[in-house]
């Protein structure tokens, strides 16, 4: 398991909360790059300040994988 994150129904989840919409939209940004070096794309939705991220493998049926734990702990290094 990955620190801050729980499994559930086949995702990885976590949900982050920042000061404001600018810096939930930079860490946005950073995880978007991440997520291209790594060929691994999130589901995730972003609220103001918040950001709540699923991740799961979608091309292994939808179920959680090396992939989903090498970009979670890597997003937890940029947090």
């Amino acid at each position: 398991m990955v620190e801050h994150w729980t499994q559930e129904k086949g995702f990885l989840s976590r949900t982050f909360e920042f000061e404001d919409f600018q810096e939930a939209f930079t860490f946005m940004t950073r995880v978007a790059f991440l997520a291209e070096q790594l060929n691994h794309h999130p589901n995730w939705k972003n609220a103001y300040n918040v950001v709540s991220i699923h991740l799961t493998t979608h091309d292994e049926g939808n179920q959680v994988t090396h992939k989903d734990y090498e970009l979670a702990n890597a997003i937890n290094q940029i947090v």
